[in-house]
């Protein structure tokens, strides 16, 4: 391999409305979602875990990363 690809996986924590636009900031970007779900019962607000990942370009990967974390409500 020369170094031009780089993989990446790890894992949003949204609330409901921010789920689909993060999943399709990813998948617009090539970057696989391999699981939604919630761990608790009676959480409030409720929380989803959403899984990635991806192998590609190293800056697409940041771009389409950016692009999730931009669909979300969080602070810099």
């Amino acid at each position: 391999m020369d170094g031009s690809r780089a993989a990446t996986t790890g894992d949003f924590v949204l609330l409901a409305k921010e789920v689909n636009p993060v999943v399709k900031a990813l998948t617009e970007n090539g970057i696989t979602v391999t699981a939604i779900h919630n761990h608790m019962l009676y959480d409030n607000p409720r929380l989803y875990m959403l899984h990635f990942w991806a192998v590609d370009n190293p800056e697409k990967l940041a771009q389409g990363l950016k692009a999730a974390l931009d669909k979300t409500n969080s602070k810099r």
